[in-house]
């Protein structure tokens, strides 16, 4: 089955977490994702290349080594790029204007292709040179401001958002230039940065400041303007509820036996009820915690109030759900045996989401890349001794 991207090439000079994020879902959909790294690895950095995170990032790829710096490695690499589709990178700018392979630089070469680079804080301004990191968009983007309890000072989301949200947002623009590319035969320049990317995640949060000067601080596991949505306790752990239109907060009223909760002058509005949510959660919470989660999950959700437990993440991938979604992806690695990997969360229909297969940790596909773009035997083994390759 031809997958979305079949045919399309991508160099991937990417490195950390949000360039490789974006390339994977190229890479996911049928791409020819080449990543270059420079001559020189160790055996050693090479096998710890194993290790999950690196193979969950870099699955399904290929590799090879090349100096960027040498003449003649810049020379194949503008081989490369006159042929490719797509080229993605996370350097700093001025460290590929530097190397001789920003996009006016490959544009000179192939004006079709699409350009993708993420960065720090933007590819120009104030703070354009500087090396970027999730952790310091998370804090200079706001979102460490309105994560966790309040009054627990700065918290740090649980996962690398900044990151991941460029490398998709990346590769959303990327196949809009593809898109736009069929139409015009002509490339572009895409880029987005770390600290754009989690301002745009602040969503509403951010609109909020932005048009009514509502500043949003820390509400811990409530949510910021609806209640009641938050955690409650039961007799065995913990459950989340979110009653969150008038229609689902009758509802949960009466299906849990508190019609005297419609009553209440200070929880029959919503605005009422966001008002005095801590006497709303205290109400709550003394019900919730007579029964075990499975009672209150079962009754809530038949009734068609969004309820359901608290997983740890060995538990949410034993659900039966998401054992139904597939999210974890079987995949044969040649040196570990089977093992498993999180799914691409897109489902095309006509297309085969089933992983191409295990990250590279040796650039053992240097030669039939280069060779590829017209590289003859000899030429390859005066590169590779030169340490070029």
């Amino acid at each position: 089955m031809e997958q979305p991207l079949s045919g399309v090439t991508v160099l991937d000079l990417t490195l950390a977490r949000a360039g490789p994020t974006c390339v994977r879902h190229l890479s996911d959909w049928g791409a020819d994702a080449i990543t270059i790294q420079a001559p020189g690895v160790s055996d050693e950095a090479s096998a710890a290349r194993d290790n999950s995170d690196y193979q969950n990032l870099h699955r399904g790829k290929r590799l090879i080594s090349l100096d960027l710096k040498s003449p003649r490695g810049h020379e194949a690499f503008l081989r490369l790029a006159a042929g490719a589709d797509v080229v993605v990178e996370n350097m700093r700018p001025g460290v590929k204007r530097r190397l001789g392979i920003a996009y006016e630089d490959l544009k000179a070469v192939n004006p079709r292709i699409v350009y993708g680079s993420i960065s720090g804080f933007g590819q120009d301004g104030p703070y354009g040179d500087r090396a970027g990191v999730d952790q310091i968009a998370q804090g200079m983007g706001g979102l460490m401001s309105i994560t966790g309890t309040p009054g627990g000072g700065p918290m740090r989301a649980g996962i690398a958002v900044s990151d991941m949200t460029a490398g998709n947002l990346l590769a959303l623009s990327i196949m809009m230039a593809l898109f736009r590319r069929e139409r015009t035969g002509v490339g572009a320049w895409v880029h987005t940065s770390l600290l754009e990317s989690q301002l745009f995640m602040l969503d509403f949060q951010a609109s909020r400041w932005l048009m009514t000067g509502e500043l949003a601080g820390q509400t811990g596991n409530d949510h910021p303007t609806i209640a009641p949505s938050s955690v409650y306790p039961t007799a065995d752990g913990h459950i989340n509820i979110a009653a969150s239109w008038p229609a689902q907060w009758t509802t949960m009223c009466e299906v849990m036996g508190r019609s005297d909760w419609l009553e209440d002058p200070r929880f029959r509005s919503g605005r009422g009820r966001v008002a005095n949510r801590g006497a709303l959660n205290a109400a709550i919470a003394a019900e919730t915690r007579t029964r075990p989660a499975a009672h209150w999950i079962t009754l809530l959700e038949n009734a068609g109030v969004p309820c359901g437990p608290i997983y740890g993440i060995d538990e949410a991938f034993d659900d039966p759900q998401v054992k139904h979604l597939g999210v974890a992806a079987p995949v044969d690695h040649p040196r570990l045996g089977p093992t498993r990997m999180v799914a691409s969360p897109l489902n095309i229909s006509g297309a085969d989401k089933t992983l191409k297969g295990a990250a590279p940790i040796r650039p053992d596909d240097t030669d039939e890349v280069l060779a590829g773009v017209g590289y003859s035997p000899d030429e390859v083994a005066a590169m590779r001794s030169a340490g070029v390759i």
